[in-house]
């Protein structure tokens, strides 16, 4: 299948093997021609990491200080007597077992954060198969298993973002929107990449970053200087 038009006028922005400075980079992609929906503003890029070692798997979050861009749905899971509590902070789906069962039975996925106090973390385990893959499990790593689920729904809703490193050494996450100003697509990537920089595993010798890359969802990708 050949590129669209509109692929092929994107394309012919970039410069195959040049590396861009995140400015200029931002200004490029925001030239390129429009789509019908808000496009994602996407960094990914290739860690010196070698997977199989398991003292270097590279995990981390962060609260990027523009948000999204995205309405986030959280699903919490805790006892009774915390339900209040979890929708009084802006909880969209709160319960236990009935939302385990569902998801199980069901496959159902209506929800983008996933937040866990530690006792339900025993029966959120089944889960583990099903939401692992997907980036929604929740971790004492991320955040997301805590009892304070007051805060942990407050910062997923200003704009957390958890990131994981792939079985190829590789990360991917979504910063922002195209529509937003260039100044705050700016901070949201350099605040990613502090976070990935800060999450740099003790054991690790020689390069952890080897390249980052920045595109929007239907465009070619640029890669960026450090």
């Amino acid at each position: 299948m050949s590129p669209s038009k509109r692929f092929k006028e994107a394309i012919s922005k970039v410069e195959e093997d040049k590396i861009y400075p995140l400015s200029e980079a931002i200004d490029i992609l925001k030239s390129m021609p429009l789509t019908k929906f808000d496009q994602t503003i996407e960094v990914s890029g290739k860690l010196g990491i070698d997977p199989r070692q398991t003292d270097q798997l590279v995990r981390g979050f962060v609260v990027l200080p523009h948000g999204t861009g995205k309405k986030i749905r959280i699903l919490v899971f805790c006892e009774p007597e915390k339900e209040k509590e979890a929708k009084a902070a802006g909880a969209d789906f709160v319960g236990s077992e009935e939302i385990i069962d569902k998801i199980l039975k069901e496959g159902w996925t209506g929800f983008d954060c996933c937040i866990s106090t530690p006792s339900q973390m025993r029966s959120v385990s089944k889960l583990g198969k099903f939401l692992g893959p997907r980036g929604l499990m929740p971790s004492p790593k991320t955040g997301t298993v805590t009892e304070n689920i007051s805060h942990a729904i407050s910062e997923a809703k200003r704009g957390k973002i958890d990131f994981r490193m792939d079985k190829l050494s590789c990360i991917h996450v979504g910063v922002g929107k195209i529509s937003f100003e260039k100044e705050k697509i700016a901070e949201n990537v350099k605040a990613f990449l502090e976070a990935l920089v800060a999450s740099r595993p003790q054991s690790l010798k020689g390069d952890f970053i080897k390249s980052i890359y920045l595109c929007v969802t239907m465009s070619p990708s640029l890669r960026i200087s450090l």
